[in-house]
């Protein structure tokens, strides 16, 4: 038994990556002109993978067997089940020929799903067999049929895992598999495989489509959290939204630069969580991807983190505090934008549209490698770049500047930590479950930097929110740092003609112990002298 449980594990396992990718086309799984893999006696073809939650409704009516195609477009709310549309397999000539055109059956292919549990319910368990097809020494004591796939009936759960067969007649090159409905009446991940045992029907193909549902809709059971998650972040940033905006129209006499690219950020990720929402939603409808609104949410999500990375790091710069404008690297950052904006762009297409033949793992591992790297160049230039403004600020003895600046780099040191221990969650997570039987948890791995990239927003917008003392933040010049911390200190009223002056003065005099630290205060002195 620990044998075969080894076993199954590599064959299930080994379609793994399959079930990754092809999980892109949502829960209509497509099959066209696909060949079967050789594995141990028998040949395999991976149908599909998804997390199915047990049926809500049980009624005397069953689910449609008819050969209306288009039935799963039919309300169905409180079922969960697996649906075969028409599926062909078409073997070889020279193995279509070899046959007796009066043969009732000339070769099997049998449909297989089982639920990830019972995967040991699969195979040989004695005689210290590897085989998965039936052989006539295993079939002595008439436990299974040769030419056929042993299963182990579950005796908690009578017929499961399900078999289906379709047979090929006489030398006919197709076979058609009778159109049916599986209805799934235990939450589990659930894996379909088609199986044959004959080397005669080596290099037959299949085509067709498998339907997969839920009792609440189309989405995968791993995917369907997310619909609600976007939903709540959707009125998370609507409510940001609307609190800066009401800020911004109270302060607008104030308003800086850098405000005008929080805001931006503000607008791209309502937008983009509005239109996950919406792809997600339009795919649990009907059953399948959207392909504009996921294109848009694509898009905007690219834009999104790019105009996010590059605000955390013209911040980090210090511009509109330190300096009043990015100078002579201005290309450079925007260089390192549309970089990061076409390789984060290319890897999410891969990731929501993209089909599994059409990408290997090595082929996805060399467009996520980019965008770590590219990661990393943010993370280095952000934080070099705050140690140097830090630095200034400490120079130009810019106390109120300085704590913001202070406050700024925690949470931004807090969130690369979260970042790190996240990642090494992932990876555990990703290792100690190779068959996805931890499916209901899966959802939260991308909702966590989702959550994070508001929470880090959330802390800029609060840190550097619209008020009636820019003064606190807003770029002044070398010279002037001081006299402007004293202003936004005062708080109150408007200062106007020789008022201003008189306070200028104080407040120089007042500062020409510490003047003369730098060898200024005779130049303060004459000028008080001369006015």
């Amino acid at each position: 038994m620990r044998y075969r449980k080894g076993k199954c594990d590599v064959i299930i396992g080994g379609f793994l990556l399959v079930f990754v990718v092809m999980g892109v086309n949502g829960s209509i799984h497509d099959y066209k002109d696909e060949a079967f893999i050789p594995r141990f006696n028998s040949f395999f073809f991976h149908g599909g993978s998804e997390g199915l939650y047990a049926s809500k409704v049980h009624d005397s009516l069953p689910l449609s067997l008819s050969n209306d195609t288009n039935n799963y477009n039919k309300p169905l709310n409180g079922k969960s089940f697996i649906r075969f549309e028409p599926i062909t397999f078409r073997r070889t000539k020279e193995a279509a020929n070899k046959q007796n055109e009066m043969q009732q059956s000339t070769g099997i292919v049998e449909a297989i799903i089982v639920e990830v549990k019972d995967r040991n319910e699969i195979g040989g368990s004695f005689l210290n067999s590897d085989a998965i097809c039936c052989t006539p020494a295993l079939a002595k004591d008439g436990s299974c049929k040769v030419g056929e796939v042993i299963i182990h009936q579950d005796r908690e759960n009578p017929g499961w895992p399900k078999r289906i067969q379709t047979s090929f007649e006489g030398n006919n090159e197709e076979a058609n598999m009778e159109l049916q409905t599986v209805e799934i009446n235990k939450t589990g991940m659930y894996y379909l495989y088609f199986m044959f045992c004959n080397p005669e029907l080596k290099g037959t193909l299949i085509s067709g489509r498998t339907v997969w549902r839920n009792p609440e809709g189309y989405l995968p059971g791993k995917m369907a959290p997310l619909m609600t998650f976007y939903g709540l972040m959707s009125l998370a940033y609507l409510i940001l939204g609307l609190l800066w905006f009401l800020r911004f129209v109270q302060h607008w006499k104030d308003i800086i630069q850098l405000h005008y690219h929080i805001t931006a950020v503000i607008g791209l990720g309502m937008c983009e969580m509005a239109l996950w929402y919406f792809e997600y939603a339009n795919f649990n409808a009907t059953g399948s991807r959207p392909m504009g609104i996921t294109v848009w949410a694509v898009t905007f999500s690219a834009i999104k983190k790019t105009v996010s990375r590059l605000l955390l790091l013209v911040v980090s710069m210090g511009y509109g505090v330190v300096r009043p404008t990015l100078g002579g690297i201005t290309s450079k950052v925007l260089l390192l934008g549309v970089v990061y904006f076409q390789a984060s762009e290319a890897l999410e297409l891969v990731e929501h549209l993209g089909n599994i033949n059409d990408f290997s793992g090595k082929a996805r591992i060399f467009l996520v490698l980019p965008v770590a790297l590219l990661d990393s160049c943010f993370i280095v230039w952000i934080f070099s770049s705050l140690s140097k403004t830090l630095e200034k600020l400490q120079i130009r003895r810019s106390m109120a500047k300085l704590e913001l600046y202070r406050k700024f780099t925690n949470s931004l040191a807090v969130s690369v930590l979260l970042s790190v221990a996240w990642i090494g969650y992932e990876l555990y997570f990703n290792a100690s479950d190779p068959l996805s039987e931890l499916w209901r948890r899966a959802w939260i791995i991308p909702a966590f930097w989702t959550l994070l990239a508001y929470l880090l927003l959330l802390v800029i917008c609060i840190l550097w929110a619209p008020s009636n003392n820019p003064t606190r933040y807003a770029y002044s010049g070398e010279t002037l740092d001081d006299e402007e911390e004293g202003l936004s200190l005062t708080g109150s009223g408007v200062i106007v003609g020789g008022d201003l002056s008189k306070l200028e003065r104080k407040e120089r005099k007042a500062s020409i112990a510490a003047d003369h630290v730098f060898g200024l205060g005779e130049v303060v002195i004459e000028e008080d002298k001369r006015e």
